[in-house]
């Protein structure tokens, strides 16, 4: 243990010594100072009494002193007469010698006769007194010669004083000694007594101070004996940790690796798309920012698989799940000129080619991705047949942000959709406009219906030997001031996507039945109406019972409507079967429109309560022109024969195509041989006119 008093006793007192003798050396020098600066005014005030006294004397002493020898101012009486006046003035004082120099430094009077005649020129307090400053001395004489003889061990003050004359100038020195021995013994007795004084406080202190380090001693002692046991306590403890914390580690250990690798998985899937593996928007937004920084020329490759929704809905999500990841594998392996294939969501992928030279690099590009769709996809017990639409936009010509890329490449699949399935196209300015001019198109439709610009056309419907008049179709149409009439191809696949149609789709239906009761009413009876029914409407679980409502508001006989829906429709809802069961129950018809240009599954047609379908008009035109088209409409009358469905044939234009739809046993028509569609005021009139 470290021995704190003895340290500090011999610290403390090396320090205490230091301590007094520089106090004792301090009081020394500032008394003497003292004593010295009171010594050296009182020869100033003696040589101010020997000027004044002795004036006349002295000034007749320089005056007569000029250019005389020492041995002559020995010998002169003046000499002579000042030394018995100056001893006499001196008497019973303490100034034992006096000097006087003229101002050539040379002592033309002094107490002591042997001095006259010497030169102190080069003497410091000569030369200070002649500056006017008095400079004092403080020496121990062994021997001096004084007024009344030697003195021996003599303190003697020596002070230079400056004589003046009447003009204030310096003509000679005055040198005083003073014995100040009684002063010194009184100041070194004093300066004994300061340093016992100052002994005693010191050697008081140390005493006190040590006492207390000694008390501080044994406590550090005992606290030394308590950490002592505390430690050996602690290093029981800390061994009996170190054992828990070794265990808590490796479990820790377990914890990060597991954390780690939870943080990586998370990491992963920031970047990717967890069904497919491919990159996710995210990680695709990136890419394309950093290809963008580097002004690098590239493409955007939009791909939306097409009919993929239908076959989703069809055999279900899980299978649709399976042929994303099957078209996420094929593409991956087989297109070579990718530089990075991303999911954006759904059935939508985007590529990026980076260093493109010219449209033919993309072209080539867009037509592997094409080829990657030539075969079929196996999943299970489904071979499933696809294609994709592609839009691309270029880098920099048609766009200078992501977002812009992105939107124009989405713009360029919707345009290449347009064109049929399995096709891609460039992007174009124009394809701006059109998106814009759509949107436009969207706002004005959305106030169509408040504003009194939609109206119901109908379209008659006849019978194929008769000829007689057997319904007839609703058809929407609209009128803006701004654009005119706005044919149903560009209006009706607008409502479609922007959810509009819902709202269209039962106007026309309340329309549509208000207006047959009317006729009813009038004594006009139309013995059926076909209303078109959207997908949108169908999917709406209300649908059934907002049906019901208007018959029932409108009072329209059920028997009398037939609504009709697309093979594609069928194909997308899940429970198309007991959904248009329900709608049977009702007592409404309903009929297959379009039949032949969807994906249509006999197996399933056969499950469906329709009792008509519907020859689309893309099948009449080839009559007589093309063999194929023939083909299919025999096929198509067979097929309604052996489910004993009516078949109605749309766009009938020519009297050669009805002739021959007849030959099959075709019952209905409709088309322009019979009448185009017309307002409700011009339809009834006009086909009362005709029969």
């Amino acid at each position: 243990m470290f021995n704190l008093s003895r340290y500090f006793s011999t610290l403390s007192l090396v320090l205490i010594l230091f301590a007094a003798g520089g106090l004792g050396l301090l009081s020394r020098e500032l008394s003497q100072r003292q004593m010295s600066e009171l010594a050296e005014s009182r020869n100033v005030a003696m040589a101010r009494i020997f000027e004044n006294a002795l004036h006349d004397s002295l000034e007749h002493l320089m005056t007569a002193s000029v250019g005389r020898d020492a041995d002559f101012l020995r010998q002169s009486d003046e000499v002579g007469q000042l030394k018995e006046s100056a001893v006499a003035l001196m008497h019973d004082t303490a100034v034992i010698r006096i000097k006087i120099y003229s101002r050539l430094g040379v002592t033309v009077f002094s107490t002591d006769p042997g001095q006259i005649g010497e030169n102190r020129l080069d003497n410091g307090g000569f030369r200070s007194a002649m500056n006017g400053v008095v400079l004092s001395d403080l020496t121990h004489r062994n021997s001096i010669d004084a007024f009344e003889g030697a003195r021996a061990e003599v303190d003697v003050l020596a002070s230079y004083i400056p004589v003046f004359a009447a003009d204030r100038s310096v003509v000679g020195v005055l040198e005083l000694y003073q014995d100040v021995t009684p002063f010194m013994g009184q100041l070194r007795r004093s300066l004994w007594l300061v340093m016992a004084g100052v002994l005693a406080v010191c050697a008081a202190l140390y005493l006190m101070q040590f006492l207390v380090v000694r008390r501080a001693q044994r406590i550090l002692k005992e606290q030394e004996g308590r950490i002592k046991a505390a430690r050996d306590t602690l290093e029981l403890q800390v061994e009996a940790r170190t054992d828990e914390l070794k265990r808590a580690n490796r479990q820790l250990q377990g914890e990060i690796v597991v954390r780690r690798q939870a943080e990586s998985k998370l990491n992963y899937l920031a970047y990717h798309d967890p069904l497919t593996g491919l990159a996710n928007r995210r990680c695709f937004i990136e890419r394309l920012e950093d290809s963008l920084r580097q002004k690098q020329h590239l493409a955007v490759l939009f791909i939306d698989l097409d009919q993929f929704k239908q076959v989703n809905d069809s055999l279900g999500h899980g299978v649709g799940d399976e042929l994303l990841v099957a078209v996420a594998e094929r593409l991956s392996e087989h297109v070579r000129l990718l530089d990075m294939l991303a999911r954006l969501g759904g059935d939508e992928f985007i590529c990026l080619m980076e260093g493109v030279r010219n449209e033919a690099d993309v072209t080539l590009l867009a037509e592997e991705i094409n080829a990657t769709f030539a075969s079929s996809f196996m999943l299970g017990e489904h071979e499933l047949f696809l294609s994709a639409s592609i839009g691309i936009c270029l880098f920099p010509g048609d766009g200078q942000s992501v977002l812009e890329l992105m939107r124009n490449a989405d713009t360029a699949m919707y345009r290449a959709k347009a064109l049929g399935r399995g096709q891609y196209h460039f992007y174009t300015p124009e394809m701006t406009r059109d998106a814009r001019e759509r949107i436009r198109l969207e706002n004005l439709l959305h106030g169509a219906l408040d504003n009194g610009e939609i109206s119901v056309h109908f379209q008659p419907q006849i019978d194929a030997e008769s000829g007689r008049l057997v319904g007839a179709e609703a058809l929407a149409r609209w009128d803006n001031p701004r654009l005119g009439s706005v044919s149903p191809l560009r209006f009706i696949p607008l409502a479609e996507d922007s959810g509009g149609i819902i709202a269209l789709g039962n106007w026309v239906l309340r329309e549509t039945c208000r207006q047959v009761v009317q006729w009813q009413a009038g004594g006009c009876q139309l013995p059926q109406v076909s209303v078109n029914i959207s997908v949108r409407q169908l999917e709406r679980r209300e649908f059934v019972d907002t049906l019901a409502a208007i018959l029932d508001e409108t009072g329209m006989d059920p028997a009398r409507l037939k609504l009709e829906i697309t093979e594609s429709v069928v194909m997308a809802m899940s429970d198309a079967c007991e959904l248009l069961e329900r709608v049977c129950a009702l007592g409404v018809t309903l009929a297959l429109d379009d039949f032949g240009t969807g994906y249509s599954s006999l197996s399933y047609l056969k499950l469906l309560p329709v009792q008509q379908l519907k020859i689309d008009r893309s099948f009449i035109i080839g009559i007589g022109s093309n063999s194929g088209d023939e083909a299919i409409i025999e096929t198509v009358m067979a097929l309604a024969r052996s489910l004993g469905f009516e078949v109605l044939a749309e766009g009938v234009e020519t009297a050669a195509q009805a002739e021959f739809l007849s030959g099959l046993g075709c019952h209905q028509f409709q088309g322009f041989l019979y009448g185009q569609a017309l307002p409700a005021a011009e339809f009834l009139p006009r086909w009362l006119a005709r029969r």
